[in-house]
């Protein structure tokens, strides 16, 4: 279980999405997206590991991760990263979007379920726990197909608002690192927020216009 204290510090930074330049600026990849600009802040770069197939930088003796398995099978790379370095899953913090959460906003846990997201549950599973720390960001739900919104570009209109997440994101993970989860849940999490309403079931069809793209979205899902 996570702890309240600053004792255990962050070995693993995970950034989720889906690799291939059909996905770059998706709102799926918003994880990959804070990451690359953690990393790029620092004046590191990431290399190809295929025996991982994931994207890895090193900061110190912290590991920043992007898996480049598509996101259903995100926690295949995390689990084998984690297992080489002797990493403990509490000290693995995962970034990914959030439908239900409003575009901007951010929500930092200690733990938790995947709450519909496939990409979640797989590092759930690769890692045996759900006691790891997380960083949700808001991508919004605008009442269209899931599958449309998730794989879809930002908006012009969205980019600026975009930019603020991605900098706060960055700005709670250096915040999580040098002050603590419970600082930073403090500080960046949305004091009276509302969950968006969930997204009813959409079923798959051949008329859907993604049909073989990795959306990780459980459209059973009912938070």
């Amino acid at each position: 279980m996570v702890t309240d204290d600053n004792s255990r510090s962050l070995r693993m930074i995970v950034g989720l999405g889906n690799p291939g330049r059909e996905y770059v600026d998706t709102r799926h990849n918003v994880g990959f997206m804070v990451v690359d600009q953690f990393t790029n802040d620092l004046g590191l770069s990431f290399s190809e590991e295929k025996r991982w197939t994931a994207k890895i930088s090193r900061d110190g003796d912290r590991y920043l991760l992007k898996p480049q398995t598509y996101m259903n099978e995100s926690g295949l790379a995390v689990g084998k990263v984690a297992a080489f370095y002797k990493i403990d899953p509490d000290q693995i913090l995962v970034l990914y979007d959030d439908i239900d959460l409003p575009l901007g906003r951010l929500r930092i846990r200690g733990s938790g379920s995947a709450g519909g997201h496939n990409g979640m549950r797989s590092v759930i599973n690769h890692l045996g726990t759900q006691d790891f720390p997380r960083l949700r960001l808001g991508i919004g739900w605008g009442g269209k197909g899931v599958i449309k919104h998730v794989l879809g570009k930002f908006s012009d209109e969205e980019r600026s608002e975009l930019e603020k997440s991605v900098k706060n994101a960055v700005l709670a993970l250096t915040v999580i690192i040098e002050q603590g989860l419970p600082v930073a849940m403090t500080r960046f999490n949305a004091v009276g927020e509302t969950k968006q309403e969930a997204p009813a079931k959409q079923a798959l069809d051949d008329q859907d216009p993604f049909p073989n793209a990795d959306t990780s979205v459980d459209y059973n899902k009912n938070t």
